[in-house]
């Protein structure tokens, strides 16, 4: 994406999205302040009954940041991330007339010749585009079709979600979401370009060429453009299929789900940003997990994949100096003891089942929807006491991959010995090597 993209600056786009965002999110905000002055035990509640009102009639990138935020637990009140989490993400699909004009503009008034089918229905409509079956050259074909104007939904609605951070600012002083703020506009601007997920599309395709028990969909780069993205159909079912097969299965996706996320992370220092349960299938007797969905990948430095290996160590040996030079290294300013041990409250949630050398589930009693909250209020309510903590912006794709997939562990019931999972990711780690891993595998895609 350029900075002459028209689509992008289409000024009368940006005029009437700010507007109608605005006008919702100005109602939230005169809602809380009546909230407010009325007070009682369920302030918070209504507070988030209003702004989930604000935004519920809308779609698109909006929409889609709120719902990142929704799956950051350590971000949101509990009472938020729930009404959040509920809003739906799918939009109506668009019909026929649209998506004749739309590929056309993209590939050319003569479109249709070069598919040997293509239905105009379409298969799936997410906040910002949807996707249709095709063939062509033999080959089941998956095409992904942006929706248009999307680059101007996109910067008229991260202007506004600074709006929504200051209607959160109002009710939690612990945590400044600053930087939160500006990765989820940094990964929402990488998701509209097309060009740049073929890309890790590639990488991950290459990183998992040896593996038959986990497919990666190949671009079509001769059916694709920046916000046209075609590519190979993998046939396979949703997890929830999955959720009442006997012990081993379950045990089998859960094994792979965390390869798919975790070992990429440890090797290459990228990870899948969103394990949203529509982001992967599964063939019907779990032979093979097929990873979707490539528009919302993170890349990190290879300090901050370090560091993450070096918290897991020093929490495991409880050297305390260990752990302050790990949050230090992510970017953690004024550090202090009572800082260490809030911030090791979370550290302990989210690496506890990497700390114990058994088997056993990810959590025990706890609803996949719930995973996380209980404790991130508890963190949050710790740090009262020491005012607005800046949490690095990596955080927040790094908080989503492993509350989500935990949720999805807790749906299949997943029974394993997640410490020596990790203990194999980690084989031959070290930071030099993540970094020259991920020079050549970014390199051989052109990123």
């Amino acid at each position: 994406m350029t900075d002459q993209d028209p689509e992008r600056d289409r000024l009368s786009g940006r005029l009437s999205r700010f507007a109608k965002v605005g006008a919702g999110l100005g109602r939230a905000g005169a809602q809380m302040s009546a909230n407010r002055l009325i007070g009682g035990d369920d302030e918070t509640a209504r507070n988030a009954r209003a702004l989930k009102a604000a935004l519920g009639g809308l779609k698109g990138p909006l929409m889609k940041a709120a719902q990142m935020l929704a799956t950051v637990p350590d971000l949101l009140p509990p009472e938020f991330a729930q009404e959040l989490a509920e809003l739906q993400a799918n939009a109506p699909a668009m019909g026929a007339p649209f998506v004749r004009r739309r590929m056309a503009a993209e590939l050319g008034p003569d479109w249709r010749s070069r598919f040997e089918a293509f239905e105009l229905e379409a298969a799936h409509a997410a906040s910002l585009g949807q996707v249709h079956r095709a063939r062509a050259e033999g080959r089941d074909l998956a095409v992904k079709l942006q929706y248009p104007d999307m680059q101007s939904a996109v910067e008229s609605d991260l202007g506004q979600l600074r709006l929504v951070f200051s209607l959160y600012k109002r009710l939690d002083k612990t945590i400044d979401p600053t930087e939160m703020g500006q990765e989820i506009g940094d990964r929402l601007r990488e998701e509209l370009d097309y060009a740049h997920e073929a890309k890790l599309m590639q990488l991950y395709g290459a990183y998992f060429a040896d593996r038959d028990d986990i497919a990666i969909p190949v671009p079509m780069a001769e059916l694709s453009t920046q916000r046209l993205l075609t590519m190979t159909w993998l046939d396979g079912q949703g997890l929830m299929k999955f959720t009442s097969a006997p012990l081993d299965i379950r045990n089998r996706v859960a094994s792979l789900l965390f390869d798919a996320w975790w070992r990429p992370m440890t090797h290459l220092g990228v990870i899948h940003g969103d394990p949203h349960l529509g982001n992967y299938s599964l063939t019907p007797h779990a032979e093979r997990l097929n990873l979707l969905d490539f528009g919302c990948v993170r890349i990190f430095p290879p300090s901050f994949v370090a560091g993450v290996v070096r918290l897991y160590r020093a929490l495991l040996s409880g050297d305390r100096d260990e752990q302050w030079a790990a949050y230090e290294s992510w970017g953690f300013k004024g550090l202090t003891v009572e800082l260490i041990d809030i911030l090791n409250m979370w550290a302990r949630f989210i690496y506890g089942p990497l700390l114990d050398d058994r088997v056993r589930s990810v959590a025990d009693g706890i609803a996949p929807s719930r995973y996380g909250r209980e404790e991130a209020f508890k963190v949050k309510q710790a740090l009262n006491a020491l005012g607005p903590v800046t949490v690095p912006r990596e955080f927040v794709f790094m908080d989503r991959a492993a509350i989500g997939l935990g949720a999805a562990f807790l749906h299949l019931g997943a029974e394993l010995n997640w410490r020596s999972l990790f203990e194999a990711s980690l084989d031959g780690f070290s930071q030099s090597r993540v970094a020259q891993s991920q020079a050549v595998a970014l390199a051989a895609v052109g990123l």
